[in-house]
């Protein structure tokens, strides 16, 4: 395979839309730390929106899908559907109260939401341990991914594949702050997403394919096909559908699916102009991410099991490549015609972009904000923290760089961080509406779920399966947070009375600190009468079945199964008008 000149203008083309679009807003995002973090917090929610779910087709997500349909068949993408759960609760419940916070980063939210010296350093703790070691972790299995597709289409070794995507993106991510990302990610998205459905039509057409019917007919791709897995293969059906809806949407932190919201996706709702616009842009993403953008990939992987059997298969067509599951994406993406495989080159390069510069806007903002400002230089100029963040840019990306070349596969770094996260979860749900919740909670779960993770990964690597060390590492994380919860004193009276008048949480878990501020004459309850919470979940509920049902609506159309797709649509469009009367009635007392 090789790329002709129409391929190379394309690329070259999206380089320079790309850096100007940087370069236009360069000067505004460098006037100080609100803007270049935050865009000024003037963002309408089809940029966030779109910016939000841009960020999350990474370089790796397609690679990622590919291995999990090659492995576990299409119903294996429950580990990572079920985080709709999450972020319809996010939609409904969190959205609105991140964006009354006004907080420049979530981590401040520490400081807003916990009292004393414990606050501070668990503020300056997570600043670290999130925007430098979780997010290098992170990045590393997207430069990982970048790797594979550098080796497979344009036959560059790991360290060109790097040195070239990584200097590029430093670039990009440096000059233009968040708002230069977001106007970035609207144009790439759209990119990525052209180039991706029509890189399925145009694979599933292939000569060994003989297009959908043929595919879906094929002995080798029938036993994939299934959209929940097969009850009868116990192990299979509890691992990725029962732990994951079950358990891992509410225990298990994860970047994008944060439970309760966080990381960048708070980072989109805080720079939103109000709170309908972080609400919308936070609906907009859920709908794009699960609903409409998963197909392509799933038919372009079901394809790569015709064309590539097995893993030996793909090690035979690509001998100096790092061999896995996930590398028969880019394999299968080799046989497009010029032109497309320009296009769909520039959109994987799009992504890794995308993803690539909201980890480091994002990391650096908790690097310079909540770690060097807070703690070490407090009274700088606005500038001089821009630089700061600069810096700390070109850092993480040599660093996740460097590590990547370490990492095997998607699939690892995804369990790999998912075990980090597990049974943290529970603690970003609750400490809004428990009062008790406090500075030892977050850092006990934090510690333990590490612990357990690192003990797991190389104490007792082979011993236990994943959904084993989730469900053990959720319930040893949760036991011991909650311990620690009962046995250690909530924050300042004074610090919980702000924070209550500030959010306006609501609900029986601050009925205790409402008494205690009436009995002395206190008012920190505002005009809203009713706990809308309650409200909230029937609108994740009915929100999270109409989304799923579009999900399975299209993929029941495409398996040729019409009526059963029509019914789940209209399961979807009915859904969507009970979730809309109880919207109204959640709006109505905003």
């Amino acid at each position: 395979m090789q790329l002709e000149n129409i391929d190379w203008l394309i690329i070259f083309a999206f380089f320079v839309i790309s850096l100007l679009i940087g370069i236009v807003v360069s000067k505004k995002s460098g006037k100080d730390v609100t803007e270049f973090f935050l865009s000024g917090r003037k963002m309408p929610w089809w940029l966030l929106g779109i910016s939000m779910v841009a960020t999350t087709f990474s370089a790796d997500t397609p690679n990622l899908v590919t291995d999990i349909v090659r492995t576990n068949g299409v119903a294996g993408n429950w580990v990572w559907w079920a985080f709709l759960l999450t972020g319809m609760l996010t939609v409904f419940i969190y959205a609105k109260l991140w964006r009354r916070s006004k907080v420049l980063t979530d981590l401040e939210f520490y400081e807003l939401r916990y009292s004393g010296k414990g606050a501070a350093f668990l503020r300056g703790f997570r600043a670290f341990y999130l925007g430098a070691v979780f997010n290098i972790l992170i990045m590393a299995s997207v430069c990982l991914a970048g790797i594979k597709i550098g080796g497979a289409l344009l036959g560059l070794s790991p360290v060109e594949t790097l040195f070239i995507s990584c200097s590029i993106t430093v670039i990009y991510s440096s000059i233009g702050g968040l708002r230069g990302i977001i106007i970035t990610d609207f144009f790439q998205f759209v990119l990525a997403m052209l180039a991706t459905f029509w890189a399925a039509y145009e694979i599933v057409s292939l000569p060994q394919i003989q297009g959908l019917s043929n595919l879906l007919n094929h002995p080798d791709v029938i036993p994939k096909l299934s959209l929940i897995p097969d009850i009868a293969d116990k192990d299979l059906f509890i691992a990725v559908f029962i732990i994951p809806l079950a358990v891992q949407w509410w225990a298990v932190w994860y970047p994008g699916a944060e439970p309760g919201g966080g990381g960048y996706i708070a980072q989109r709702m805080l720079s939103a102009k109000d709170e309908k616009n972080a609400i919308w842009a936070t609906l907009l993403f859920n709908f794009m991410h699960y609903a409409v953008r998963p197909w392509p990939w799933i038919l372009i992987a079901l394809a790569s099991i015709v064309v590539y059997p097995n893993i030996e298969s793909l090690q035979e067509a690509f001998p100096n490549t790092i061999v896995g599951n996930d590398l028969a994406y880019p394999a299968m993406i080799s046989f497009l015609p010029s032109g497309l495989l320009g296009l769909l080159v520039a959109s994987l390069i799009a992504a890794f972009m995308s993803t690539i510069s909201t980890h480091l806007n994002w990391g650096s903002s908790y690097l310079v904000h909540d770690f060097y400002r807070r703690f070490y230089v407090k009274n700088k100029s606005e500038q001089h923290y821009v630089m700061i963040g600069r810096i700390f840019t070109v850092l993480l990306m040599i660093i996740s760089a460097f590590f990547a070349l370490y990492l095997n596969n998607s699939l690892q770094a995804f369990g790999i961080i998912l075990q980090i996260g597990a049974g943290t979860g529970l603690i970003f749900i609750l400490r809004w509406f428990w009062y008790r919740i406090n500075v030892y909670s977050e850092l006990t779960a934090m510690i333990v779920s590490f612990i357990v993770a690192l003990g797991f990964e190389f104490i007792f690597p082979n011993n236990l399966s994943v959904e084993e060390k989730l469900i053990i590492g959720v319930t040893i994380t949760t036991i011991c947070w909650i311990i620690a919860t009962l046995i250690t004193p909530p924050a300042k009276i004074e610090t919980l009375q702000n924070f209550y008048k500030k959010i306006q949480p609501g609900g029986p878990g601050w009925k205790k600190i409402i008494d205690i501020s009436e009995s002395s004459g206190i008012e920190i309850v505002g005009k809203k009468e009713k706990w809308d919470v309650p409200n909230g979940i029937l609108c994740m509920v009915f929100g999270s079945i109409s989304i799923y049902s579009i999900l399975f609506g299209i993929g029941y159309i495409l398996y040729s199964q019409i009526t059963t797709g029509f019914i789940f649509i209209s399961i979807s469009i009915i859904s969507f008008f009970i979730l809309m009367k109880f919207w109204r009635r959640l709006s109505s007392k905003d």
